[in-house]
């Protein structure tokens, strides 16, 4: 995979602006190919917003920080600026900071409680076991 670093510290500053949903949609098309030119990208949206809409948004994308291209003959080809596991940690960061006052056991307690019902016995084993290893335990 290619990995290609912002120009500029500017750029690292603008991964924290929030995204749009058609923003966040794109996002999530470049993250799961890889990456992916705009026509790549259209394709696998839902709703086919068109091409120069997508186009559009992957550039507002750029100058955010979040992506960057290269030229593959006539076609810009973008690629995260962050891997996606950072920016999976640093959006959950901003959801509990949001909407749970910075408290992650708030965060944690919501989602349990929300999907309680939809958590097979393995998830749940699973949570036990990380439960247990942070504190200390030998399971």
């Amino acid at each position: 995979m290619l990995h290609i670093m912002p120009k500029r510290m500017g750029a690292a500053r603008g991964l924290s602006a929030e995204l749009s949903k058609r923003e966040r949609q794109i996002m999530d098309v470049v993250y799961r190919l890889g990456q992916a030119t705009a026509a790549e990208a259209e394709a696998l949206l839902e709703d086919r917003p068109g091409l120069d809409t997508v186009r559009v948004t992957l550039r507002k994308l750029e100058k955010k920080g979040h992506v960057r291209h290269r030229r593959d003959g006539r076609r810009h080809v973008y690629v995260p600026v962050v891997p996606a596991e950072r920016a999976t940690q640093r959006a959950l960061r901003n959801l509990v900071k949001t909407f749970f006052a910075g408290s992650p056991s708030h965060a944690i307690l919501s989602m349990l409680d929300l999907s309680s019902s939809e958590l097979s016995q393995a998830e749940l084993d699973e949570i036990a076991r990380w439960i247990e290893q942070e504190r200390g335990g030998t399971s």
